[in-house]
């Protein structure tokens, strides 16, 4: 699933082609391109809640705006999320590049995902989909931007 994420994100999004695709039209692509129609529908489906996280009410945590707040992660995620990447969710939040429902919702698509374990190159792109799909986060998304392709030149001391 996270493949075919991936594939929609570099594809469509990303490459600022149009955005708006009929979803028999993408599926049929998808297939083309060599993706199982299940996987298909889940990435679909995770897309979808993804955007509905924007107008969630159930999710009380998307909701409170603490002016300020450690996260405890669970056992659970600690198991999903190594240290670096719980450490990078952090280091975005200091930065200002998420702030604390968008870690959230982060969070959330993270558990989504038909993986056991998550490394930091994934969470970096899921972390970008959020921001790119959250509006008024296009500053922050710029920077998330950054952040993934930008590559360090010259001594790092």
């Amino acid at each position: 699933m996270f493949d075919i994420l991936m594939y929609l994100f570099e594809n469509y999004i990303h490459s600022e082609s149009e955005v708006y695709v009929e979803q028999s039209e993408l599926t049929d692509e998808l297939i083309r391109a060599g993706f199982n129609r299940a996987e298909i529908y889940k990435a679909l489906d995770w897309l979808e809640q993804l955007a509905d996280l924007q107008h969630c009410d159930e999710l009380p945590y998307l909701n409170v705006k603490p002016v300020q707040s450690v996260r405890i992660f669970t056992d659970s995620e600690c198991e999903k999320l190594d240290v670096t990447c719980r450490g990078f969710l952090l280091f975005l939040e200091q930065i200002n590049v998420i702030d604390s429902e968008t870690r959230e919702m982060v969070i959330d698509r993270l558990f989504a995902l038909d993986k056991a374990y998550i490394g930091l190159e994934d969470l970096k792109w899921v972390v970008l989909m959020v921001l790119f799909n959250v509006p008024g986060k296009e500053q922050a998304y710029a920077q998330m931007e950054d952040l993934l392709f930008d590559e360090p030149t010259g001594l790092l001391h």
